[in-house]
């Protein structure tokens, strides 16, 4: 996969719904996420891609001062919910984490860490997506994952 987290590049293709529209359906149908402060931000969405952001936050956090892997987990698995929503519409809301596999490749900075997502096959019962996650400022990959979700059958 192409990185693209540097903020210069230009956003991605226009997807079927509005970073607006994901916000807002995010609120509502999974609050917790925000239970002590809204650390999770979508910087940018469209079809077949996404990037988002962590803010570090105490709440993500583990001994020694890194970033926790439960929360670089939690990262990527929403990065690419936000991905296919983007690309599949509210239709996919009901779109269910069937594996996600996540290699941590070196200890992230103790500061935000971006998400890009690429969504490899999106096909009519599977989607199947890439993560790479960098800390703010470096250009070293600081984890790796992958990920297939089940679509809801087609009314």
């Amino acid at each position: 996969m192409h990185t693209r987290h540097n903020a210069d590049i230009a956003p991605f293709p226009p997807g079927v719904m509005s970073i607006d529209e994901i916000n807002r359906l995010i609120d509502e149908q999974f609050p917790q996420i925000h239970v002590g402060g809204r650390v999770f931000t979508i910087e940018a969405a469209g079809h077949r891609a996404a990037r988002m952001r962590m803010i570090a936050h105490d709440k993500n956090l583990r001994p020694g001062k890194t970033l926790s892997g439960p929360s670089m987990f939690q990262l990527a698995d929403l990065a690419l919910y936000v991905a296919i929503l983007a690309t599949a519409g509210e239709a996919a809301t009901q779109a269910v984490t069937t594996n996600l596999n996540i290699n941590f490749l070196s200890r992230p900075s103790l500061g935000d860490l971006v998400a890009e997502v690429e969504l490899v096959k999106v096909g009519k019962k599977l989607v199947i997506g890439e993560v790479e996650m960098y800390s703010v400022g470096s250009d070293t990959m600081v984890a790796h994952a992958i990920a297939t979700y089940a679509l809801p059958p087609s009314r």
